[in-house]
């Protein structure tokens, strides 16, 4: 079964361009999430349609980016799909994960993903040994720089999949601190989205 996916980031723009691609392509159903950002870790018609898929069900989306906004995001929900025995294609690129040609694509995005997390982790480690050696106080701050903020978000998507105790004992950070981020910004995303960008016919 051929299932659809539609996302836009606000309530004011339209889902038609997309319902139409998806319809030409023998999409059977499709799910709608409107005003949800594609890097909200929280996407409902999303997760509505995984609990409907069964194994061997074709994903479809009309872009890449409706998945996810960013390559780390993208591979996580592709493994996801991939956990579940889901194909996966996208309209726009012409990428899929069906035939043996598009796993092997997939497989190599994904390759290049974990080398990106590794070396966040070596970086991260070599900083916490030259720190120590320094003799510099590695107590736990109660508050997330920006720039670990990337790390932390780096780190828990995509293949290494890490947890949210795992990626605080690497960094020094606290676990509350990284759930109280990860509310804020959605927070902040939520209120972006009812504030609304310009006007544009497709998020």
């Amino acid at each position: 079964m051929k299932l659809g996916y539609a996302r836009v980031s606000t309530g004011e723009q339209n889902l038609a361009l997309q319902i139409d691609a998806l319809r030409a392509a023998g999409v059977e159903r499709i799910f709608e999430d409107k005003g949800v950002s594609g890097s909200m870790v929280l996407k409902p018609a999303f997760a509505d349609m995984l609990r409907h898929a069964r194994a061997g069900d074709e994903i479809i989306v009309w872009r890449l980016d409706r998945l996810g906004r960013s390559l780390t995001s993208l591979i996580t929900e592709l493994e996801l799909l991939a956990k579940l025995d889901l194909g996966f294609r996208s309209l726009t690129e012409q990428i899929e994960t069906v035939t043996p040609g598009g796993r092997l694509f997939f497989h190599m995005v994904g390759a290049f993903a974990q080398f990106e997390r590794d070396v966040i982790r070596e970086r991260t480690n070599a900083g916490l040994q030259a720190a120590r050696r320094a003799g510099k106080r590695l107590g736990r701050p109660p508050s997330i720089s920006d720039s670990q903020w990337q790390q932390v978000k780096a780190l828990m998507s995509g293949p290494a999949e890490m947890s949210v105790a795992s990626v605080a004992d690497l960094l020094g950070v606290s676990r509350q601190a990284i759930y109280k981020r990860l509310r804020r910004e959605q927070a902040t995303e939520a209120s972006a989205s009812e504030a609304g960008p310009l006007p544009c016919p497709v998020g």
